[in-house]
């Protein structure tokens, strides 16, 4: 199985269109992390169906978020993927958390982009 979080210096990004980088990684059936691969996103910030394209193609099955918006998370699930909410932290984390079956997605989705969005807490869209 394969998972992608979006990343930022080894963090959950919080803001997925914003995500220039990728934490591409792969669980074995004994729920291990195998590897762990960073792919760009250069270019495609808030292109929903780029990103869920470029997800599709490195054979993700499951994206794990901390805020996105509706229309990523549309873009992502007309392309077969699965999307968990609310991740924050160490990417390193998540993913064992996940490969473990601990994770648990707390559905929050953000409906107010713009140039003044800020998370001050560093969570996801919860206000």
């Amino acid at each position: 199985m394969k998972i992608a979080i979006p990343e930022n210096q080894g963090e959950v990004n919080q803001h997925f269109g914003q995500s220039k980088n990728f934490a591409i990684i792969e669980i074995d059936e004994n729920k291990q992390v195998t590897s762990v691969q960073e792919v760009s996103a250069s270019g495609l910030q808030h292109k929903h169906e780029g990103l869920a394209g470029l997800m599709k193609a490195q054979g993700v099955d499951t994206v794990i978020v901390g805020g996105i918006g509706a229309g990523a998370v549309q873009a992502l699930e007309a392309q077969g993927l699965k999307v968990l909410f609310g991740a924050s932290g160490p990417v390193k984390d998540v993913a064992e958390t996940f490969a473990r079956g601990e994770f648990v997605s707390e559905r929050k989705m953000c409906s107010h982009h713009g140039a003044g969005h800020h998370h001050h807490d560093g969570g996801g869209c919860s206000h």
